[in-house]
């Protein structure tokens, strides 16, 4: 689900009643400059997601000159599983792209649910390391208005992230990079089809026991239970038994 916000203020705030629903309903974060991949590769990438039913957050708008990142926003990353920084090749220039990016290393680190998936859209690994000089103009211009301290900060995480094992949008299209990434989202995510085995130890010994108690030749009306906590198990159960009883 897509999120808009309002660009007249710098800090976002919501309230109690959304702070909550926030907390479960985002799984993936993109992070990306909007001007150089919003309407076009990220656009793809977040409907492909969102195609195979996982909840993810992008901006609708960017906060005003990067200010600092509150509300919503900062929420959407404390509570999503699976970061996705899209690097290209103005991306540094938006302290609001680092700033989401430093937060994110934060809650990475130490953390064995959450996980950092970058792309490098238009760019090198190297460049995201800083040893050319893609992105160094641009940390020049950032410490003049926040000071070095924040600033490097972001060097680091920069540095940190480019380290991890992405994926180079160059040499190959589009289509084929973003069924990669969610292919490899779904799989950390443990969602889709794909990933559930046609047939589960003990299914079919389950649901013939349940076709037995059903007695389909009674006229008496029966109705079916499947309790258990919600996983694989439960949801092959049930796609099983309906797939052998006509309703």
């Amino acid at each position: 689900m897509k999120r808009k916000r309002d660009l007249d203020t710098a800090t976002l705030s919501l309230t109690g009643e959304d702070s909550e629903s926030l907390g479960t309903e985002f799984e993936v974060f993109l992070n990306f400059r909007g001007l150089d991949t919003r309407l076009n590769f990220t656009d793809h990438l977040y409907h492909s997601l969102d195609g195979v039913g996982i909840r993810v957050f992008l901006d609708d708008a960017e906060i005003q000159k990067g200010e600092k990142i509150g509300g919503e926003l900062l929420r959407a990353i404390n509570n999503s599983r699976i970061y996705v920084p899209i690097f290209s090749r103005d991306y540094a220039s938006s302290a609001l792209c680092l700033r989401e990016l430093a937060h994110m290393v934060e809650c990475s680190r130490g953390s064995t649910n959450k996980v950092i998936l970058p792309i490098f859209f238009d760019v090198d690994p190297y460049d995201v390391k800083l040893r050319t000089g893609l992105y160094i103009d641009a940390l020049k211009r950032h410490k003049e208005r926040f000071g070095t301290n924040e600033v490097q900060q972001w060097e680091e995480a920069l540095t940190e992230v480019a380290s991890i094992k992405g994926w180079h949008c160059k040499g190959r299209g589009q289509g084929e990079l973003i069924k990669l990434v969610t292919d490899e989202v779904s799989r950390k995510l443990a969602r889709g089809a794909r990933i559930v085995p046609d047939h589960l130890v003990g299914i079919d010994r389950q649901v013939k026991t349940v076709m037995d108690l059903l007695d389909k030749d009674s006229l008496d009306v029966r109705f079916v239970v499947i309790h258990g906590m919600g996983g694989i198990a439960s949801c092959q159960t049930f796609k099983n038994f309906g797939s052998r009883v006509k309703l």
